[in-house]
C-alpha cells in the first residue's frame, strides 16, 4: 500500500473508532498533533488508538513512552505501521 493510502485509511480509522462524528479524515493534517491543541485528543482517546494498531495492523505496543512517540501525528503512525505491521 502506498503511504499516502495508508495515510488516508489511518486518518478513517481515527474518525470511525474514536467516533468523531464532527470530523473529516481529509480535514486531519498529516502533521497536526493527535492530542492537545491538535486534533485534541485525550488519554482514553489513546488507548482506542492502540486497540485499532493492534486489531488493524498487528501491532502490540506495551511501553506507554514509546507509545507516546507513535500517537504523536498521522505521520509518526504511518511511518511506525510501515515498519511494524504484521497484517
Amino acid at each position: 500500500m502506498e503511504k499516502e493510502q495508508l495515510k488516508h485509511q489511518v486518518k478513517e480509522q481515527i474518525v470511525k473508532f474514536l467516533n468523531l462524528n464532527n470530523v473529516k479524515p481529509e480535514e486531519i493534517n498529516d502533521d497536526e498533533p493527535l492530542f492537545g491543541e491538535g486534533l485534541g485528543l485525550d488519554s482514553i482517546d489513546s488507548i482506542e488508538l492502540i486497540v485499532m494498531l493492534s486489531r488493524e495492523y498487528g501491532i502490540n505496543i506495551q511501553d506507554p513512552k514509546e507509545g507516546r512517540k507513535i500517537l504523536t501525528t498521522v505521520n509518526t503512525m504511518v511511518d511506525y505501521i510501515e515498519q511494524h505491521r504484521t497484517k
